[in-house]
């Protein structure tokens, strides 16, 4: 479980609905605690494909590309 603690928060840095009923003079320790988890529903393979954008280039076009990228470096 996640959980923050400020030890000797001035009351005057709370929001105001906190300060209800304190002095401002107050020094207040401040907990923070996850109750639940927010969870983001999970995608499929074949939902992460889907969110592709083409255009796609065949193997040929690719192994053209490198041979081009190759051969016009002079060593």
């Amino acid at each position: 479980m996640n959980k923050i603690v400020k030890e000797a928060c001035p009351a005057t840095k709370l929001q105001e609905d906190l300060r209800e009923g304190l002095d401002p003079i107050d020094e207040v320790r401040v907990t923070i605690e996850v109750v639940t988890k927010a969870s983001k529903p999970k995608m499929s393979l074949d939902e992460i494909f889907a969110l592709r954008q083409g255009p796609f280039r065949s193997v040929k076009e690719i192994d053209a590309e490198l041979r081009r990228e190759r051969d016009s470096r002079d060593y």
